[in-house]
């Protein structure tokens, strides 16, 4: 069986802004490439799972969002890093618009999106980390059984309480390569 690791997008791959839809408004978040190219080299599949509420409430179209998806892959690319799927769920159970408006298994926190990953990659969740920076990101490894939950901070210190934030996606790459 494969491990895989399960990246949220807005606020761990990119900056967290008002619904990036956009080329031109998305940051990649230093780190991000180094962290991809680590877990590659330590046999992890590279699994990114994201809300796109968005497209739900009517902010922009399936369409913008397969663009920027294209393109941003395309960057990972670049870099010798392979994204091997990207999950999204566009519906909002209050906010949607139309169809959109609905509950979905697959919107975090729920677990919808790792388990279709862990069927069509044959992932053993027991060795897989999710790496978020919300608490529905971590609810959602949880619930479908990931192992490491990791809550990236985004350089806002690690509280000592917790083990597992950690503050960058450098230190999340030196708690890979000590795992």
């Amino acid at each position: 069986m494969n491990k895989a690791l399960f990246l949220d997008r807005d606020g761990v791959i990119n900056a967290e802004k008002n619904y990036v839809h956009r080329i031109d408004d998305f940051e990649f978040i230093e780190g991000i490439f180094e962290l991809c190219t680590l877990a590659q080299t330590l046999e992890f599949k590279l699994i990114i799972i994201t809300n796109q509420a968005g497209i739900g409430r009517g902010y922009y179209t399936v369409a913008d969002y397969e663009r920027l998806t294209e393109w941003m892959t395309e960057q990972f690319a670049n870099h010798g890093v392979q994204i091997h799927r990207v999950y999204y769920c566009p519906y909002h159970p209050t906010a949607g618009i139309g169809e959109y408006r609905r509950d979905s298994f697959d919107r975090k926190p729920n677990p919808g999106m790792i388990l279709k990953a862990q069927k069509e990659f044959d992932l053993d969740l027991s060795r897989s980390v999710l790496v978020g920076d919300k608490d529905s990101d971590l609810e959602a490894g949880r619930a479908a059984g990931v192992r490491y939950n990791l809550k990236l901070l985004n350089g806002a210190g690690m509280p000592a309480e917790c083990e597992l934030e950690l503050p960058t996606l450098h230190a999340i790459g030196d708690w890979l390569t000590r795992g």
